[in-house]
Parts: structure tokens; C-alpha cells; sequence
């Protein structure tokens, strides 16, 4: 069976790798910079960003800790990663991405169901 991916609070069904940027894209032109992807086989994919950088996250089942896009060597932090509960969080830079690449890496996972193989990423577990 092929993975397919919903968007969890508003998604009437699967959003394809062709759609799912816009779809995000939609959400931050709205106010919406947390996005969770809930896939059929129960893995789970978030996307958090402040417009300039995301944060991407995989994670296997609810409560894994997972594995999360990098920029390794990159210094300094960012704030105004709105959450849904109102919260607004800061990163490391080294742990979020730059807003292209995390919808590269989105589209990919979204598509394929792995890290690209250029990806920079590290497992949490």
C-alpha cells in the first residue's frame, strides 16, 4: 500500500506531493504557521515556521521524539514560530531550515515517504 498524507485539522482528504506546498503556502498566507501531516500508516509530519525558516520534523508514532531537518553550521536563532495553542517558540538555526528547503523537503516526504538524499537531518531518538 502506498502512504498517503492528510493534513490533520482541515484536510477532507489525502493532499498529494503536487498540492501539498500550496496547501501550506494557504495556511501562513493565513496565519497558519503550524501545519501537522498525518499519514495512513500513522507516522506523523510536522511543518512550524515564522515565514523565513521552518522547522520539519518526522515522527513515527505519537510520543516518538523523531527526526528533524538541520542546517548544520549555521549560528544564531529565530523566533516567531507560531504555534496553534498560541504559542510562539524561538530555534537554534542549526534546527530549522530555510522556508524553500523545508517545502522541498515537505514535498518529498509528502511523495515519497523518506528524506531526500541530499537531506541534512538528525534522528531524536
Amino acid at each position: 500500500m502506498i502512504e498517503s498524507w492528510v493534513i490533520n485539522d482541515d484536510s477532507p482528504g489525502p493532499v498529494l506531493s503536487e498540492v501539498v506546498l500550496e496547501a501550506l503556502r494557504a495556511r501562513i498566507d493565513s496565519g497558519q504557521l503550524e501545519t501537522w501531516l498525518i499519514s495512513s500508516s500513522g507516522r506523523s509530519l510536522a511543518f512550524v515556521t515564522n515565514t523565513e525558516r521552518a522547522m520539519v520534523m518526522l515522527l513515527e508514532e505519537q510520543g516518538d521524539p523523531g527526526e528533524h531537518a538541520v542546517d548544520p553550521g549555521c549560528e544564531g536563532s529565530s523566533d516567531g514560530f507560531g504555534l496553534s495553542n498560541g504559542q510562539h517558540d524561538e530555534y537554534p538555526d542549526q534546527d530549522t531550515v530555510p522556508i524553500g528547503e523545508a517545502f522541498r523537503l515537505v514535498e518529498h516526504i509528502v511523495g515519497t515517504g523518506s528524506w531526500p538524499a541530499d537531506a541534512r537531518w538528525i534522528v531524536d531518538r
